[in-house]
């Protein structure tokens, strides 16, 4: 079954700008999906329809074979949203905020209770349930908003930009939490400009821009593509010179550190020998970019040169 199936799906709005344009995607359930694009490229706009905030101009959506237009209470009903913005009173104390959520789901008080305590001792807010929103940091808040959003247990839960202004440590502690509720069978989309989240996290990705959907395919295929890939290689002994080694980019970021361009097809292990044929041992290495955001900008900058030349 498909947690998310969207058809044909445009919205223009009333300037006449046209922020999707006829987009396809499907999610399979229990996936880890990531949504990836720059600003303006219809991520808000697609999450919007689909969590009925945003009205559509054409096209279909459907959650769990429920349609939005038809059963617009059960695609609710299956669904989690974590929004890019902090959205509760911030007088409310901790606790309350999860046990009011619980009740739009005719969850009654004692079980919401249960739950609120099992998802603040989770995700590690559970000596902060009496304070009011106001005096939590952005992180705490912004774990508060997942709690707010499992407390009815959907199918699917959606999360745009779930740690955009959260520390390191907390990040981290956040995708083990996410990694178990997908373990568990919850279906997560996910939308970030972190994008190593996607790399470490999802299985698979699909890449929107200016209201298209540019790819759509597993994490790892998609890494496959890269045409081209840097690796910065840390040298056992200072270059005398640089080496010249046909076929490779090779750069000299300092006397014991080589930056090494290889082109789709290329094998580190035929540039490694070359390097050793000419005295060069190389004793570690690693990708200079995070290698999904190198395809990303790699496909953005493709998608527009064809707009263009199309254009032309």
């Amino acid at each position: 079954m498909h947690a998310l199936v969207v058809e044909q799906l445009r919205k223009v709005y009333r300037t006449g700008f046209e922020a999707l344009k006829g987009v396809d995607l499907r999610v399979e359930e229990g996936d880890f999906f990531a949504l990836l694009g720059p600003n303006g490229a219809g991520k808000s706009t697609l999450i919007g329809i689909v969590t009925s905030l945003v009205n559509k101009t054409a096209g279909s959506v459907r959650v769990f074979e429920h349609d939005l237009d038809h059963e617009p209470e059960a695609v609710k009903a299956s669904l989690g949203v974590v929004p890019q913005e902090f959205n509760f009173n911030l007088f409310l104390p901790v606790a309350e905020v999860v046990i009011n959520q619980a009740g739009y789901f005719g969850i009654p008080r004692r079980e919401a209770k249960a739950r609120t305590e099992f998802l603040l001792k989770k995700l590690d807010l559970w000596e902060r349930r009496r304070s009011e929103m106001r005096l939590l940091s952005g992180g705490m808040k912004r774990r508060l908003m997942i709690a707010r959003a499992l407390v009815h247990r959907p199918r699917l839960l959606i999360l745009d930009e779930p740690t955009a202004g959260v520390d390191i440590e907390i990040r981290r502690a956040m995708w083990d939490y996410l990694r178990e509720l997908n373990a568990e069978g919850t279906t997560i989309i996910l939308t970030t400009h972190y994008l190593e989240e996607a790399e470490s996290l999802c299985r698979n990705v699909a890449v929107i821009d200016h209201g298209r959907i540019e790819a759509v395919a597993e994490t790892q295929a998609l890494l496959a593509g890269l045409d081209t890939e840097t690796f910065v290689l840390n040298l056992r002994r200072p270059l005398g010179q640089l080496p010249q080694i046909a076929g490779f980019g090779l750069t000299a970021v300092d006397a014991t550190t080589l930056e090494a361009q290889l082109r789709r097809g290329q094998s580190l292990n035929e540039l490694f020998a070359a390097l050793g044929a000419q005295g060069v041992e190389v004793v570690s290495m690693r990708n200079k970019q995070n290698r999904l955001e190198q395809l990303f900008l790699e496909m953005v900058a493709r998608g527009r040169s064809g707009t263009a030349a199309r254009a032309a």
